[in-house]
C-alpha cells in the first residue's frame, strides 16, 4: 500500500506477484459507424472474435507491464474456452487456477462507433459458476502481494476472495464494473476502488460531482481513484488532498479495454513501489496506449511501451 492509504492491511514486502480473480469472456465486437438506436439495424464495418473479460484484460494488461501474473476464474469446456485459456498462457498468465466447467464459456458482445466508444452486452456463461473460492486458491491469493476485482463474478465469489485477500495481508483493487450495490463485507475487504465516472455515480445514489462522490465513497473505502475519461483521473484518500491527473490526449480507436489497462499497470507500479502519483501517471500512458488499438485483451500494451510513452 502506498504512504497515503489508511488501510490497516499490512502487505508483505516480499511478495511481488499479482492474482486475477475476473471473468474471462469472448468478446464478440462489431465496428459500426454508429451505434444503431432502439429498434434500428445498421450495416457493420467489421466483426472480430477477440479475447477478453474485465478480469481476463487486467491479468493480461498486468502480465505485458512486468508483472507475474495468476488468474483465477472459470472457462467452459468449448473452443471459446480453450481459445481463452491458451490466449492467457501466451500472455505469460499462470492459468492452473483457471477451472473448466461444463457451462458455456462467458461472450461479450461490442459495439463499436467510429469515434472509439463501446456498447456492451455481456453474457456471463462459465463466469457464474465461481461462487466461492475452490480449494487452492485462498493459498495463491496468499502468495500474491496484489487482488484485483471485478464484478463480472458472482458477489459471494469476490468477496470470498476479497476476505481472503484481506485474510493474508494482500492489498486489494476492487473494479465495481458493471457497477452495482456492493456489500458492506465486500467494501470493508477493499483497499483501493477504482469506479469510472458511471460507476462512481451508481455507487453513491447519483452524484455526478467526482470530488463529492470520492467524499462519500472514502467513508467506505481507504483510497478512491475515479477515473474520468479525457478528464483524467481523481486520486482521493481520508488523509489527504485529492489529486487530479489529467489524461493523454489521443485519438482514440477503440476505448474498449482502457480501463483495465489502467488497473493493471497501476496494480504493477504499486506493487514496484512507485508513489501514487507517479503510478497513476505510468497507468494512464498504458491506457493512451490501448485505446489507440482495437479490441481488448489484445490491446494491451508492453512495459518498454509504456516506458517509452512516459
Amino acid at each position: 500500500m502506498t504512504s497515503t492509504a489508511t488501510s490497516t492491511t499490512t502487505h508483505t514486502a516480499t511478495r511481488t506477484g499479482i492474482t486475477v480473480l475476473g471473468s474471462t469472456n469472448m468478446d464478440l465486437v462489431v465496428y459500426v459507424d454508429r451505434h444503431p438506436a432502439r429498434s434500428e439495424t445498421v450495416t457493420g464495418r467489421e466483426f472480430r472474435t477477440i479475447p477478453g473479460g474485465k478480469g481476463a484484460n487486467q491479468a493480461v494488461a498486468a502480465a505485458r507491464a512486468g508483472a507475474t501474473v495468476t488468474m483465477i476464474g472459470a472457462v467452459g469446456n468449448d473452443p471459446h474456452g480453450t481459445a481463452l485459456r491458451t490466449a492467457l498462457t501466451q500472455a505469460g498468465v499462470d492459468t492452473d487456477s483457471l477451472r473448466t466447467t461444463e457451462d458455456l464459456t462467458g461472450t461479450a458482445h461490442i459495439v463499436v462507433d467510429s469515434a472509439g466508444s463501446n456498447s456492451i452486452v455481456v453474457i456471463p456463461g462459465a463466469n457464474g459458476t465461481v461462487t466461492a473460492l475452490a480449494p487452492g486458491d485462498e493459498a495463491v491469493i496468499a502468495s500474491s502481494a496484489t487482488l484485483l476485482l471485478q464484478l463480472e463474478l458472482p458477489l459471494s465469489g469476490v468477496t470470498a476472495g476479497a476476505e481472503a485477500a484481506r485474510r493474508n495481508g494482500v492489498r486489494t483493487i476492487l473494479t465495481p464494473a458493471p457497477a452495482q450495490p456492493l456489500p458492506p463485507e465486500l467494501l470493508a475487504a477493499t483497499d483501493l476502488l477504482i469506479p469510472n465516472r458511471l460507476e462512481s455515480q451508481t455507487l453513491t445514489g447519483g452524484l455526478t460531482d467526482p470530488y463529492e462522490a470520492a467524499a462519500v465513497l472514502l467513508q467506505q473505502v481507504p483510497e478512491v481513484l475515479i477515473t474520468l475519461g479525457s478528464e483524467g483521473t481523481l486520486y482521493a484518500t481520508r488523509t489527504s488532498e485529492p489529486l487530479l491527473t489529467p489524461a493523454r490526449l489521443v485519438e482514440a480507436i477503440d476505448t474498449t479495454g482502457a480501463g483495465d489497462a489502467f488497473v493493471g499497470a497501476l496494480a504493477v507500479a504499486l506493487n514496484e513501489g512507485k508513489p501514487m502519483p507517479a503510478a497513476i501517471t505510468w497507468a494512464t500512458n498504458a491506457a493512451a496506449l490501448c485505446v489507440q488499438r482495437t479490441g481488448a485483451t489484445p490491446s494491451m500494451p508492453y512495459r518498454t511501451e509504456i516506458d517509452s510513452a512516459s
